[in-house]
């Protein structure tokens, strides 16, 4: 039997993107499967409901959640939302399961399979299902919106007829896809983009985008595109060296994160105290803890000394659309492995993108570190 795929509002505040777009519904469509979505469920990324055709809309959240064979999400569904859920039924999208084991407990009682897309394993046969490279993508470009806006001073070189203005000095620190983006951004504004990245192989990246690779004296190369743990004599090393570099900076953005796991610190207030006056930074890593010791999330703060940190949250939400766009082509992508004729569900386990992405199966943990977490706290 034709499965029925759901989409509810989003709930968590200032979340404006939505996991189902009108182009991905026609996609579906196209592969027998049902479609049903919440009233309103796409207006905060100015998707109204009639742009999506021939899709069934409900009155309510409950009544997508009581009938969906499959549940697509952007952010984790709530503890109520789960209970809903018809019991075997599937969801997809953003998990966080290492924030939140009575989620995790909750999806394995109610024999949910879940998936969490931050666990893609990032291969290149993954790269149009991963979410997190689209939304990074996203948030690389805003942070440095942010930066122009919040900087006191201009991003490109001007010749006025008061003289020329120097363009603004900008450090982007990590060199994954918010750090690339966030380069290629400050570029098209007229900054004297850097880079740095303790990743070696990233050095032809950033400079591949005009930018100036910045060399610390650390390499640290890791696994599955992230960097390892510095030592703390790497990281002695990498600060000394950041601390004189920043102080002739006029911006800096950091990216530098590893998902389920705390961000690592590389700015610390020392290092901030040493910077001059007017100087501006966004630290995209501010959810999970900051790259910066003076960040904190959601909120801008300015030091003594006149410089300005700004801990942004959940930047792909503010570019509802496009976010919208490429997240659910991710889904549809990571969805459509397990789609059969006649909009049949099929998993194979024996696919590693459907196996390592897996959190809960019939009311067992899949997830191995997830599991720990939630058995070591029942």
């Amino acid at each position: 039997m034709a499965i029925t795929v759901g989409v509810v509002r989003e709930t968590v505040a200032g979340e404006r993107r939505v996991a189902l777009t009108p182009d991905v519904a026609k996609k579906l469509k196209a592969k027998a499967v049902g479609l049903l979505i919440e009233h309103g469920a796409g207006n905060a990324a100015s998707f109204a409901d009639a742009t999506y055709k021939d899709t069934e809309i409900a009155a309510d959240a409950r009544s997508v959640l009581g009938r969906a064979d499959v549940l697509l999400t952007v952010q984790p569904p709530s503890l109520d939302e789960i209970a809903a859920l018809k019991e075997g039924s599937v969801t997809i999208g953003y998990l966080s399961p290492h924030l939140a084991p009575e989620r995790i407990k909750a999806l394995r009682d109610r024999k949910i399979t879940s998936f969490a897309m931050e666990l893609l394993p990032r291969t290149t046969r993954a790269q149009a299902m991963d979410v997190l490279s689209s939304q990074a993508g996203v948030a690389g470009y805003k942070a440095v919106l942010i930066a122009a806006e919040a900087s006191p001073k201009f991003f490109p070189m001007l010749t006025t007829a008061a003289g020329t203005i120097r363009p603004s000095k900008v450090l982007i620190i990590g060199a994954g896809v918010a750090g690339l983006q966030a380069i290629a951004t400050a570029r098209r504004l007229g900054g004297q983009v850097e880079g740095f990245d303790v990743r070696p192989e990233t050095k032809e990246q950033i400079q591949s985008l005009g930018a100036k690779y910045v060399e610390l004296g650390v390499s640290a190369a890791g696994t599955g595109g992230y960097a390892r743990e510095l030592t703390p004599e790497e990281r002695a090393q990498q600060q000394a060296a950041l601390a004189e570099h920043i102080k002739g900076v006029d911006v800096i953005i950091t990216t530098a994160a590893v998902p389920g796991r705390k961000a690592p610190r590389i700015i610390t207030k020392a290092m901030v105290d040493g910077m001059k006056p007017g100087a501006v930074i966004v630290d995209i890593a501010a959810e999970t803890g900051g790259n910066c010791e003076v960040t904190e999330a959601g909120k801008t703060i300015t030091t003594a000394n006149g410089v300005t940190v700004i801990g942004p949250v959940n930047l792909a939400a503010t570019t509802p659309i496009h976010a919208s766009e490429m997240y659910a082509k991710n889904l549809y992508n990571f969805l459509e492995l397990s789609i059969a004729e006649g909009g049949v569900l099929k998993l194979d386990w024996d696919d590693e993108l459907i196996a390592k992405t897996c959190v809960t199966h019939a009311g067992q943990i899949k997830h191995e570190a997830t599991k720990a977490l939630v058995e070591g706290s029942t």
